[in-house]
């Protein structure tokens, strides 16, 4: 008499399919009522933004078919906006549907944040942190916002302006990535990455809707601007939740748990922070590669500011990735071969 195995994993499928069963009357509505619908209930400015983010997971994560169930259940997930609201009084579906598309969007990045938190936290490196601080330059510099800030943001630009510039030469320099120089540089990415996705976000959101253009060009641009948003929206909500992390609470106010969570969220900022230099060649790249494009766009503004940024970061980051994973790949391999020898 064979014995049952124990610790076996709930099987989700049964479940699924139940759930979906339950919910195909109301896709049916939901589509019906789009149709019927005379004005556009789901843009496709968000169309290209999930295309985007399910683009970046599969770069991330191998299988379409981890990607397919972490879609399954974000998809089954987005159907709680159609509950309605504590303090709706009128409940109007179609205001439900319009949000349904970000609700999705919503659940998809937790979730894969969940499942790649070990391919996304570890993504920094000099020559990331180095694009990352020649593209707050420009950022600042094309806002013209020494022109306009208040004194004390200008002071604030200033020691932006210095960290830059430090982190730039750090590039170029043999200084051993120690754990609290990697723990800060860390941190400047972050910060540097929420300011630009918050001004990403208000900026695309303000170049309106890919439909309401009355250019292809222009639909073009701004339908890369959303795509782009997508591609980068898994790193966007992971650095900004590595810089809120830092801040206390009503329930964790500077007390144990809170500097308890404070530690483990150091040791995340050390942890995905590469402790191998930079290469003198690949730097060079960078610098020279994003500088000259920034320095075009600045003076002809052939591409929105952010567009340009987030292409950079999309185009060199992973000439970055693809040398630093060659040369881990290489370190293995003469390992081995010194093993084996």
């Amino acid at each position: 008499m064979t014995k049952k195995k124990s610790g076996a994993g709930l099987n989700l499928k049964p479940i699924l399919i139940i759930v979906g069963l339950i919910l195909i009357p109301l896709i049916i509505y939901i589509f019906y009522r789009i149709s019927t619908s005379q004005s556009r209930l789901i843009p496709i400015s968000i169309i290209a933004i999930i295309i985007g983010a399910i683009i970046e997971n599969k770069r991330l994560i191998e299988k379409w078919s981890t990607i397919l169930n972490i879609a399954l259940f974000s998809f089954i997930f987005s159907f709680l906006c159609f509950m309605p609201g504590k303090h709706e009084t009128n409940y109007v579906f179609n205001n439900h549907i319009q949000i349904w598309p970000y609700v999705f969007l919503f659940f998809f990045v937790i979730i894969s944040i969940g499942f790649n938190k070990d391919k996304i936290i570890p993504r920094l490196s000099e020559g990331v942190t180095l694009i990352m601080s020649i593209a707050i330059i420009y950022w600042i510099l094309d806002h013209e916002y020494f022109n306009t800030a208040p004194a004390f943001l200008k002071i604030i630009m200033i020691i932006g302006f210095l960290i830059a510039g430090f982190s730039i030469i750090n590039a170029f320099l043999n200084i051993k990535l120690t754990k609290p120089l990697r723990l800060f540089l860390s941190i400047w990415s972050s910060i540097i990455m929420a300011l630009l996705a918050i001004d990403n976000i208000c900026s695309v959101y303000q170049a309106g809707q890919i439909e309401e253009s009355d250019f292809f060009l222009d639909k073009v641009i701004i339908g890369l601007e959303y795509f782009l948003l997508g591609i980068c929206s898994v790193y966007i909500v992971q650095n900004i939740l590595m810089i809120l992390g830092f801040l206390p609470d009503k329930h964790r106010f500077f007390n144990k748990e809170y500097f308890k969570d404070l530690d483990e969220l150091k040791k995340d900022h050390i942890n995905r922070y590469s402790d191998n230099q930079s290469k003198i060649l690949l730097s060079s790249i960078c610098l020279l590669l994003s500088g000259i494009f920034f320095f075009f766009n600045y003076n002809w503004n052939f591409l929105p500011r952010n567009t340009a940024i987030w292409i950079v970061f999309f185009i060199l980051n992973r000439i970055v990735y693809f040398y630093d994973n060659e040369k881990i790949k290489t370190t293995a391999n003469n390992k081995e071969f010194m093993w084996a020898a």
